[in-house]
């Protein structure tokens, strides 16, 4: 098996420092081919999808990697990048596409094309373990919210202003967040009221911390965690999209979701998300 080369965040520091000097732009197959290497960017602070044990990456995109590895002719270069960002370092054409818990959005959509998505990313609200005024999504109104700043969560917060509406209710105040540590930090001290999030870190928080945490109810409708890509490179998108349904068929995908996710995804769509009018119709927007 050849080896995936990783650098640490630190060392990611240097690299994108060097890249102000030096023009990059995205390949497509054909070039990564013929260089003999595909560069990925991932994070390192989002579980379960990417974090450190000590100095090594783990979580669904390190198993990833490996099956990646054994599938291609070519050579993987990881480099480890905060998610600040990350999404930009790969619209730049610094990296040929990124591998993360990337939930897919409209305005992503406008400079990415995504592979066949690899878990839902549907949103369900979080609130302190026993806080017994919350119990419905009627209850959240008025109520203060925790988010991450330029999330995909806060893209679709409307959808949970029209179901608070419905009730005779109205969203809260929003406190935006840096990070979700903090933010989780914050609603087990009593700052915030709840928090949102999608559905594969909302089960990796209350099985880590089942007695500070309780997981509510969908505030969204179905969404999509999967891989962006910059649109010009079309026939990598079809290399990647055949690489899902390998996974897919041979039952690794299931197996793999099963182990980080707590549960595997069989409904997800199988074919790429490249338009804001393909996303709506699979999200039912």
């Amino acid at each position: 098996m050849k080896k995936v080369a990783v650098l640490t965040s630190a060392l990611s520091v240097g690299v994108l420092a060097l890249s102000v000097s030096l023009t990059v732009t995205a390949a497509d197959l054909e070039e990564i081919e013929s260089r003999g290497y595909m560069s990925v960017a991932t994070e390192d602070n989002y579980a379960p999808f990417n974090f450190m044990s000590g100095s090594d990456p783990d979580g669904f995109i390190k198993d990833i990697l490996i099956e990646l590895e054994e599938y291609s002719d070519f050579e993987i270069r990881q480099d480890i990048l905060p998610w600040t960002g990350l999404l930009a370092s790969v619209s730049s054409g610094q990296y040929d596409m990124a591998l993360t818990g990337a939930s897919v959005t409209d305005e992503r959509l406008r400079v990415f094309n995504y592979a066949p998505p690899f878990a839902s990313a549907q949103h369900f609200y979080i609130k302190r373990a026993g806080d017994d005024r919350i119990n419905s999504i009627e209850d959240l109104s008025g109520m203060t919210l925790g988010v991450q700043a330029g999330s995909a969560l806060l893209s679709r917060l409307p959808e949970l202003e029209v179901m608070l509406e419905e009730t005779g209710g109205e969203l809260g105040d929003v406190m935006q967040y840096e990070a979700y540590p903090e933010i989780y930090a914050d609603l087990a001290n009593g700052r915030v009221d709840y928090v949102i999030n999608s559905i594969v870190p909302v089960n990796d928080l209350i099985s880590e911390r089942p007695d500070v945490f309780e997981a509510g109810q969908a505030v969204s409708g179905p969404g999509y965690v999967a891989w962006p890509m910059p649109k010009d490179s079309p026939e990598l998108l079809t290399y990647i999209t055949d690489f899902m349904s390998h996974l897919r068929d041979s039952g690794r995908l299931a197996e793999l979701q099963e182990e980080w996710f707590g549960e595997s995804f069989d409904d997800l769509p199988t074919t790429p998300i490249t338009s804001v009018e393909e996303f709506h119709e699979m999200a039912g927007m």
